[in-house]
């Protein structure tokens, strides 16, 4: 959800969001209800949590591997998608509180009322959309499976009110802009040629000839195995880099090939990076210094490459037809990957496939042009 934007300037300066929370309740319970986040946090981490049968004798060496099955359980995953789960289930569990009954064992009846108040809330809150909704609930049957219930949707109080939901207040889907090639030039045109101008340069070109999520950029090692949070790695050859990535459909690797130009080339970008920011080991992409000379170690948040995006659309003048604000809602970090979708006029088997789309239908939703009606099948068909 895009917040108001409150300050943009060049590379390595930040752009403050101030996101407006989709996570009120209603306005009989307020999200940020006191005295329970810490019960909610420590009911979400313990219910949750993997154990020994009851029949079992605890001991040094099964505690040491219930601690390390639980990270499993918390790595199958994504990190992001944790965190949203863990959300949606504080959420939940708040609103029964202040509805004067329990979230456990699963009730489809109660669960029925809480969309239905999640989509007509009433006073301060705002409805959600159905998107968020839907997100919602399968947070809400996640946490359950992991407490050994089971919730099913299919019930009708649960299922009906859904599809009421979906029929009442369902809109077509809000797509961002997707950056196209004359776009992307000028955009890294606007980048100067300190130390922080290499790294932003690297991310925007790295990030739309590879196609990758801006969660994908920034998890970057140099190597294998260089850091434990680490989600791939790449290797630099003559013809271009490779990328090795563990994404949401298991790992991949991205061929990113040299461009036709120094100016343009992603990997002439990575290489020029690592070279002066001195970087042989670790996250690829890292903050620098506040007077811009050094690299530090600590790895870049992935709204970083989404506030670098805003800032350089901006600045380079990237749909300047429109109002600035409308500007700002169009791009976000998604605009790389749908840019080069967009772009690449090859074959679509190779633009799903280093997209890492299972279907080409989604590999086809992530293609926007500007210039609607190329092909006119009227005239095609003579008329």
């Amino acid at each position: 959800m895009l917040g108001n934007m409150s300050s943009i300037t060049n590379s390595g300066t930040k752009i403050e969001d101030s996101d407006a929370s989709d996570a009120e309740i209603s306005s009989s319970a307020p999200h940020t209800a006191p005295n329970s986040d810490e019960r909610d946090e420590r009911t979400s981490r313990d219910g949750a949590s993997i154990a020994l049968p009851a029949h079992v004798a605890g001991s040094g060496a099964l505690d040491r591997l219930i601690d390390t099955a639980r990270d499993y359980a918390e790595a199958s995953t994504a990190g992001n998608t944790n965190k949203a789960y863990a959300a949606d289930w504080k959420h939940f569990t708040r609103w029964c509180r202040l509805k004067g009954t329990e979230p456990l064992p699963p009730s489809p009846e109660m669960v029925g009322l809480y969309l239905a108040d999640l989509a007509a809330a009433t006073g301060k809150a705002p409805a959600l959309s159905v998107s968020t909704i839907e997100r919602r609930l399968s947070g809400i049957a996640w946490n359950y499976r992991q407490r050994g219930f089971t919730l099913d949707r299919k019930d009708r109080h649960v299922a009906t009110v859904l599809a009421g939901i979906r029929r009442k207040h369902a809109r077509p889907p809000v797509q961002k802009e997707a950056i196209l090639p004359e776009d992307i030039q000028a955009m890294v045109g606007t980048l100067p040629y300190d130390l922080r101008g290499l790294r932003d340069r690297a991310i925007l070109l790295l990030g739309y000839a590879g196609g990758l999520r801006r969660s994908e950029i920034v998890s970057l090692d140099v190597h294998k195995d260089d850091t434990p949070g680490s989600g791939g790695w790449i290797e630099i050859f003559e013809d271009g880099a490779l990328l090795t990535l563990n994404a949401k459909t298991g790992w991949r690797e991205v061929e990113v090939g040299r461009g036709s130009s120094d100016q343009t080339c992603p990997v002439h970008a990575l290489e020029q990076w690592l070279h002066f920011a001195k970087i042989d080991f670790g996250p690829v992409f890292v903050r620098t210094s506040r007077d811009g000379k050094r690299a530090l170690e600590a790895r870049l948040s992935d709204k970083h490459v989404a506030r670098l995006i805003k800032a350089t659309v901006l600045k380079s003048g990237v749909r300047s037809d429109l109002p600035e604000a409308k500007r700002l809602a169009m791009f976000s970090g998604h605009s790389l990957r749908a840019g080069l979708a967009s772009s690449a006029e090859v074959d679509e088997r190779y633009v799903q496939k280093h997209l890492g789309h299972a279907s080409a239908e989604m590999t086809r939703r992530y293609q926007r042009r500007r210039d609607r009606f190329r092909v006119n099948l009227t005239k095609a068909a003579g008329l």
